[in-house]
């Protein structure tokens, strides 16, 4: 196992050892108070697990024993820890829940198979036992997709991929790389690196997460503008189910019928286990520059981006940040730091060439060799000073590039005080997306208000533009707010809800790169049609006849 997970958070995001000096900044408290409407904001401490309470294993001396047969008793944990620790993901939902204790969904055992023939020995005998199996490899889902949910069986074991972490092959010739589902994110580069080549796929989740868990729910890291999506990226993968492993995919191109590769893209455990892929790669880039650039407003940088995407121009990344989120960012930056004569001068700059609150951030990465890297910066200059925009040069792209893994350890010292934040996603076409994008803000926005834990409570919702193509992009919201704490999960509800009918009702999908899970199930039967969702229970039942694997997630129920 390439990472300690000793060393990483139970009820909260990334390494124990993590400090940034939040919790200590009183000036930044008062700031984001005044920023929700709030008086102050509370302590709100979660409780430590040995104060948590977990119902006993539910799992058959029987089915412990089969288990045990096939992996040995030492992979077979089912401590206090383990069971906890395996019990949610880390969506808002998933720590509400752990904070407060609530580990009703543990699972009665954790299994740590080391081959892919144990995986497939694990699921035929749990099939027959009728226990639930939930896939596992970093647990950074953030839409109920590990929730560890027996649903109608006896038990429900957790099968954690993280021990399968071999690199099997690179093949530098044909430019892929074969490696077992378990392998972390730094530790696929790293072995990528050393022969000259990469993977490309970095999603904020990158040191914490998989790539069983890339595939199972369709990934797009922040540089899919150069490196593609999970499904780009991805050659052939093999899938333990009840049934038998099905491969899928492994030709550069085939036109023999439907390619089965989708079975496993976006599957999320619920076909089958990902316990290896084939995965293309391309050499190290020689050059790379991040950069920003301010427009007038969201629609002109939109506008640009659209042509950029359109107009072929190579890049990496365009990251629009909508003005509530430039404006956000920039105060929290702000915060407890004196206003001299340059921060006077920079906003008399902005205000002549007309840059007012409407004004709005734009990160553009350009990533491979010296030449493309200078041919997709100077044609994005060009189209960015056709919208009128501000070059702000290479600091703040960099900065950005440096703190890229930064943002979710924002979440839980804000936890600390009271403060929910969430994220959500979708993608539209391009004649859809303004509209989308006003709708789902004033739904956020009303929904915060109405859920709020004392009159005149507001929240700050933020969007930013991270993947784009021809026809469309995607719009990625992250929204604070004061906790309700007397309803925390009911407040949460209502504003999902929401946002999520809003997105619905205005061409959006339900999930961009998020996944579905539990959390998005209830729009996926509008999203997929009656006839599509008959497909997928087709698959279900061909693969996995007992409905074992991952149940409650991606397929509603009946």
């Amino acid at each position: 196992m390439s990472i300690d997970r000793t060393k990483i958070k139970w009820n909260g995001w990334g390494w124990t050892a993590h400090q940034d000096g939040l919790a200590q900044n009183e000036a930044l408290w008062t700031w984001l108070a005044a920023e929700l409407g709030m008086p102050a904001l509370l302590a709100t401490p979660a409780r430590g697990l040995e104060s948590i309470a977990i119902a006993p294993p539910q799992l058959s001396p029987e089915a412990r024993e089969k288990f045990t047969a096939i992996v040995g008793a030492d992979r077979v944990r089912d401590d206090h820890y383990e069971r906890a620790f395996h019990a949610l993901g880390r969506s808002y939902h998933d720590l509400l829940r752990m904070r407060s204790g609530d580990l009703s969904t543990a699972p009665d055992a954790v299994l740590y198979p080391r081959s892919a023939d144990e995986v497939l020995a694990l699921l035929h005998a749990a099939s027959e036992l009728g226990v639930a199996v939930v896939p596992y490899g970093g647990g950074t889902s953030v839409v109920g997709a590990v929730t560890a949910a027996p649903g109608a069986f006896k038990a429900a074991i957790t099968v954690d991929l993280s021990g399968m972490d071999r690199i099997i092959e690179i093949d530098t010739v044909s430019h892929i790389a074969t490696v077992e589902a378990g392998v972390y994110g730094p530790a696929l580069e790293k072995a990528l690196k050393a022969k000259g080549f990469t993977l490309g796929h970095f999603p904020q989740s990158f040191e914490f997460s998989t790539v069983g868990g890339w595939i199972a729910h369709r990934g797009a890291g922040q540089s899919s503008g150069g490196y593609g999506r999970a499904e780009d990226w991805l050659v052939s993968a093999k899938l333990a189910t009840p049934r038998g492993v099905l491969s899928v995919g492994g030709f550069p191109g085939s036109s023999a019928g439907p390619q089965l590769k989708d079975i496993a893209l976006g599957s999320e455990g619920v076909f089958g286990v990902v316990t290896e892929a084939t995965l293309r790669i391309v050499p190290v880039p020689a050059a790379d520059d991040y950069r920003a650039y301010l427009f007038r407003d969201f629609q002109s940088g939109a506008a640009a981006i659209r042509e950029a995407v359109q107009s072929g121009i190579p890049h990496t990344m365009l990251r629009l940040s909508d003005a509530a989120e430039t404006r956000f960012y920039r105060a929290y930056g702000a915060v407890g730091k004196r206003r001299g004569a340059r921060d006077r001068l920079a906003d008399l700059v902005l205000s002549q060439r007309g840059f007012d609150d409407k004004a709005c951030a734009l990160i553009a990465g350009f990533e491979g060799d010296a030449a493309t890297v200078a041919k997709g910066r100077a044609a994005f200059d060009a189209t960015a000073r056709k919208y009128k925009a501000m070059a702000l040069g290479q600091g703040q792209g960099q900065r950005w590039k440096d703190g890229r893994f930064h943002g979710p350890y924002l979440r839980d010292p804000m936890m600390e005080r009271g403060v929910g934040v969430d994220t959500l996603e979708t993608a539209a076409s391009w004649t859809k997306l303004n509209d989308l994008y006003v709708a789902v803000r004033g739904a956020l926005d009303t929904a915060i208000r109405e859920a709020a834990p004392r009159e005149g409570a507001q929240g700050v919702v933020q969007c930013h533009i991270s993947h784009a193509y021809p026809d469309g992009a995607s719009l990625y919201f992250t929204y604070i707010f004061p906790r309700a704490l007397e309803r925390e999960v009911g407040q949460w509800t209502a504003i999902k809800t929401a946002a999520s009918d809003a997105i619905a009702a205005h061409g959006g999908t339900i999930s961009h790169h998020h996944g579905v899970g539990t959390d998005h199930l209830p729009w996926i039967a509008g999203e997929k049609g009656a006839l599509g969702i008959d497909v997928l229970r087709a698959v279900k039942m061909a693969l996995d006849p007992k409905g074992v694997l991952n149940p409650g997630k991606l397929i509603p129920p009946v």
